[in-house]
């Protein structure tokens, strides 16, 4: 037995360019994290244990 194809919705004007707007804005709010820490942690680590 066959699965029916469904189609994928396609946004069109005045709705596309408003989500792409909320895209780009959450975007921009986006947290980010600095991992610079645990980054120097782990290469002082991987030096003392002499792994590459």
């Amino acid at each position: 037995m066959a699965i029916a194809i469904k189609s994928i919705p396609v946004l069109k004007s005045e709705a596309a360019e408003a989500f792409e707007k909320r895209v780009y804005a959450n975007n921009d709010k986006r947290a980010t994290i600095d991992f610079s820490k645990q980054i120097n942690q782990a290469a002082k680590i991987l030096a003392k244990a002499k792994i590459k």
